[in-house]
């Protein structure tokens, strides 16, 4: 079977490499959105407070935000093919193990190390897709993955609902689904052809000065900034808001609308490549985010919030796979999954950081969720300028 050819502009559905590379991606959302409707069973089994419950979510982000840049550099090191490989048995080894774990704290530290699998495929699906295409062709691969990533998270929380109504531990059995997607990475993907990196104390320092030149410190910043505002906006203002007059029901509704929306325009991005650069593109995403919390601010019933929701899934199913296009193109192949672990340390403290800051400032007297909303637009039309007038 024939591997990609980098100057066509469509995805190669038929090659090793993609077909790896997207089952990999399709398993990450078991982390997260798998266990979601499982946190109060797992708070019940084990008899401890809310709050403790939620460190089964928070130390999972914690880990990438402080190993990732450490991962990046062995993926640098030891090649793509093979920490993929390791990061998804990792990742379904601890997490399968979990189902067995005779106390919570037992489960926790499991957690944490699954974590560090989860940060080993983020990291190494984006960089395979940047070693091995190039130009519009590797923005159109990158938004299918980041398709396929959305699809997952859209679909996995039902499933999570249905395994935990059997047992609360049912939901980790699902890890195990990594092993056979781990032994195909391992048998059928070559390692992509990248320049040799440097050794030592020297692959750090020319990694340094490649991660710190303005144009790649404004992406990651670009990714701080497109998670902080989903997070904050969609994932933890919107359903707040909601919550005074429609029910939970209604508001998974309409997130999933904005899911859909953002996967249907990431798996299309790649069009725009071929006739815009990856600036104006990520302009034009935070631009789509601007109009969209204006939206939601201005919004007089909960049909016009989920309108203005969709424009938000559009500027996400931009940004997320265009970011990634534009720091590829920017880092040489020595160095570029060093860029991506700093970036997906920054992918998690964006999500880590927005539902914190949105929720802290509503609850004082100063601050509500309404001028939030709208000062989160206008921040996004700030970030829309300066992106197109960085790109001309």
């Amino acid at each position: 079977m024939s591997e990609p050819d980098p100057r066509e502009r469509g995805v190669p559905w038929n090659t090793r490499t993609v077909r790896a590379v997207l089952a990999s991606t399709a398993l990450a959302p078991l982390g997260v959105p798998l266990i979601a409707p499982g946190i109060a069973p797992i708070r019940d089994e084990f008899a401890i407070s809310n709050a403790r419950a939620s460190l089964l979510i928070s130390a999972y982000f914690v880990v990438g935000i402080v190993l990732s840049p450490f991962i990046g550099l062995l993926i640098d090191r030891i090649g793509r093919r093979r920490m993929l490989a390791a990061g998804l048995t990792t990742f379904g080894a601890f997490g399968t193990a979990m189902a067995f774990a005779p106390s919570f704290d037992v489960v926790l530290a499991l957690r944490v190390l699954q974590g560090t699998g989860a940060a080993t495929i983020f990291i190494s699906t984006v960089t395979i897709i940047t070693d091995t295409f190039e130009d519009a062709q590797r923005n159109t691969v990158l938004g299918v993955n980041v398709a396929v990533l959305s699809a997952a998270a859209a679909i996995f929380p039902v499933i999570g609902g249905l395994l935990v109504e059997l047992a609360w531990n049912a939901p980790f059995l699902a890890y195990a689904a990594a092993f056979p997607v781990a032994a195909f990475v391992l048998i059928g993907v070559d390692e992509p052809v990248r320049s040799a990196p440097d050794r030592g104390l020297e692959y750090v320092r020319s990694a340094i000065d490649v991660v710190v030149e303005p144009v790649v410190l404004s992406l990651f910043g670009a990714t701080i900034l497109t998670e902080f505002l989903a997070f904050g906006v969609v994932f933890t203002t919107v359903p707040i808001v909601l919550a005074r007059s429609i029910s939970p029901v209604w508001i998974g509704v309409t997130l999933f609308g904005a899911e859909t929306v953002a996967t249907l325009v990431a798996a299309g991005s790649g069009r725009l490549a071929r006739g815009l650069a990856n600036l104006h593109i990520i302009a034009l995403g935070f631009a789509c985010y601007a109009l969209g919390f204006f939206g939601i601010w201005a919004a007089p019933a909960p049909l016009f919030v989920a309108m203005a929701l969709l424009v938000v899934g559009a500027g996400l199913g931009l940004l997320l796979p265009t970011v990634d296009a534009a720091i590829g193109a920017r880092i040489d192949s020595a160095h570029r999954a060093g860029a991506f672990s700093v970036r997906n340390s920054a992918t998690f403290f964006g999500r880590a950081a927005g539902p914190i800051t949105f929720v802290g400032l509503a609850e004082t007297d100063l601050v509500g969720f309404d001028p939030l909303l709208l000062a989160a637009g206008i921040v996004a039309l700030a970030a829309a300028v300066l992106a197109w007038r960085a790109a001309e």
